[in-house]
Formats: C-alpha cells, sequence, structure tokens
C-alpha cells in the first residue's frame, strides 16, 4: 500500500463502519468458520461507497462441471462500543440494522443475521440475551435496557468489562448511566447454488453507520503512549500534504482542535475475497465524496481518478485483496463557519 500523495488533499467520502466481500462458510460450535472455495472464482467485483448507500456487485464463475450449493457469508466489521466516540445506527431494528439487502442474479434473496458479543475475547452474547438487552452496544433501546436492570446484574455487566459507568449531573443530582464498550461481530449468510460452467452476478446495497469524532485529532501530540499522528498515517496514508492542508484552516496553531472539520471513519472488509479461487479477475472501487468541501484520505496502491466534481475510482486487473489491510477511509467534513460562529 502507498499513500495518494497530495490527491488525497482533494478527495472527500462519508465514513462508517462498513460490510464486507462475500466469502464461503460453515456453521461451526464457535460461529461462522469461513471456508476457501476451489471452483468458484470471482470474476468482478464492482464497489460502491457514497453517504447514502454502499453497492456492491459481484460476478462468479463454477469452473466446475457441477452445480455448487454454498452457504455464502457477507461479514460485517466488529463494531466496538465506546464512551469516546460517536456511531450511528442506521437502524436499531436487531434483524437488519443496516436495511441490507441482496439479490442473486437479480432475485431478491432471504438472509439470515448472525451476531455474536464479546468483550475481551469472551462471548457474553446469551448473558446479554438473557438479560433482554440488545446486542447493538448503541441506541436507546441498549441504553434503556442496561439503565434498567437491576444493580446486580449491573455490577455483574462492569465486572465483565461489558459496560462502563458514565455519571453526570441530570439537573436533580448526579446520575450514572451504563455505557456498553463490548464487541458486535455479525455476519448474513444465505445460500446460493453455482450452476456449473456459469457465471452468476449478486449484488448488495445497504445503508452505512457513520463513526466518527466531533473534532480532527491526527493534528494533537502524542498522549498516553499514543500517537495519532503516526497512527492516522499508518491506517489511511495521512501524508505530509494532507496534514498541512488541514493545519493551514487552523485559527490558531496552537490549537491542534481548532480545524473547522468533524472526522468520520469507513472501514470495507475486503481480505475475505481471498477464500474464492484466484485473485479477482477485475476490481472497480467508486468512492462518492458527498461534498466537495471536505477531505479524504485513504491507502490505495495504483491510480485514483476524479469522474465527476464528488467521485473517484479506482481499477486494478487479476487482484488479490490485501490479506492484512482492509480498506480505511478518513473524511474531514467541513463545518459551516456561519453556522458555528451563531450556535
Amino acid at each position: 500500500m502507498k499513500p495518494l500523495g497530495s490527491l488525497a488533499v482533494l478527495l472527500s467520502v462519508v465514513a462508517a463502519p462498513a460490510l464486507a466481500n462475500d466469502t464461503m462458510s460453515q456453521l461451526g460450535a464457535g460461529g461462522l468458520i469461513f471456508l476457501t472455495s476451489e471452483n468458484i472464482s470471482m470474476q468482478s467485483e464492482d464497489l460502491f461507497v457514497s453517504p447514502a448507500q454502499v453497492r456492491v456487485r459481484y460476478q462468479f464463475l463454477n469452473k466446475s462441471d457441477t452445480d455448487e450449493t454454498a452457504l455464502v457469508s457477507f461479514p460485517l466489521p466488529d463494531i466496538e462500543g465506546s464512551g469516546d466516540f460517536m456511531v450511528s445506527v442506521p437502524s436499531e431494528e436487531p434483524g437488519n440494522i443496516f436495511g441490507f439487502s441482496t439479490t442473486f442474479d437479480g432475485e431478491p434473496v432471504e438472509v439470515t443475521l448472525h451476531q455474536y458479543a464479546f468483550a475481551y475475547g469472551v462471548d457474553h452474547t446469551e448473558l446479554l440475551r438473557d438479560l433482554g438487552v440488545p446486542l447493538i452496544p448503541f441506541g436507546s433501546a441498549t441504553t434503556e435496557a442496561l439503565n434498567g436492570l437491576g444493580e446486580a446484574d449491573q455490577q455483574r455487566l462492569l465486572h465483565l468489562g461489558l459496560v462502563i459507568p458514565m455519571q453526570y449531573n441530570s439537573g436533580d443530582g448526579w446520575q450514572t448511566d451504563y455505557v456498553p464498550v463490548w464487541t458486535l461481530r455479525s455476519a448474513y449468510t444465505w445460500e446460493a447454488t453455482f450452476p456449473a460452467g456459469e457465471v452468476a452476478e449478486v449484488e448488495h446495497s445497504y445503508t452505512p453507520s457513520v463513526g466518527g469524532t466531533v473534532a480532527v485529532t491526527f493534528l494533537s501530540p502524542p498522549y498516553e503512549d499514543y500517537d495519532p499522528a503516526t497512527e492516522y498515517q499508518k491506517r489511511y496514508c495521512t501524508d505530509e500534504s494532507f496534514v498541512k492542508t488541514v493545519r493551514k484552516t487552523l485559527p490558531n496553531p496552537e490549537e491542534p482542535y481548532g480545524a473547522p472539520y468533524t472526522e468520520s471513519w469507513i472501514s470495507y472488509i475486503w481480505s475475505t475475497g481471498g477464500n474464492w479461487s484466484g485473485p479477482i479477475g477485475r476490481f472497480h472501487l467508486t468512492i462518492d465524496k458527498g461534498r466537495p468541501e471536505n477531505l479524504v484520505s485513504f491507502c490505495w496502491d495504483g491510480e485514483v481518478t476524479k469522474t465527476s466534481p464528488t467521485t473517484f475510482e479506482m481499477e486494478a486487473t487479476d487482484w488479490f485483496p490485501p490479506f492484512n489491510r482492509e480498506l480505511e477511509v478518513l473524511i474531514l467534513n467541513k463545518q459551516d463557519q456561519t453556522a458555528q460562529s451563531a450556535g
């Protein structure tokens, strides 16, 4: 991977926990087990990312002389609860929080959502379900359920590292809310039959969830053994030109949080695409930045072409997704300074 250089200063996109490349799987005692297919190859993948919608279209070829039926999975990235960051969930509908839909050769497919709640590597899914707590580590339904538990159950969740206490003055004295900090792991699955010697087309769409901060954080100096600049450069390839552009917007160079932007992040798990036979014949990525005044930075090993005032496209042939690096995009959302002054 290499940074986009000065071009990164000009790009823009929404940032959100996104979904992932299809993969084959089976249900095991510990959940889904992802498998490798020797007979089915991914001929092409066309991925579109925008603030309002993410779409991905695949073409799969069954190279064998027999039909092959498989349990196909679309893993979601982990969603981590936090008392520090903002994450919006498009829907609090437990069965389909992303409004996910899929088609197989143009026909709608019924999918099953598998979800698991982890803290410190331990699966606490059944405990939360027994207590009537939604597995989504965000949202009013989860907050109300946690705050409605008895003290003994709240202390048990605190001891297991599933929640943290947040104290605040409600106007009628100090109040304690218990904030979920567990990690939600999810995947959609369905059965698909790939006809022998034929190409099958799979398409997904969903509403992305947005995570981020209320200010630019990577300009701040290192603190508590954490260096934001180094971390962002590693994850998002924020190069010197990008950083200088953001610094120029600071009203006071001594105040690193004063840039007129908020941060958003999006992740796409493309490494699971390596479970199919061979490379992806043609990979095409389109990023719609949403607003011309925003900034974006991400890592891509190749050419990036601006194809409209809001879209940028990348393409690769015979492409293997990076096994140890997903698509991570940093977006800086330009704030309306007039509104800021009025507020």
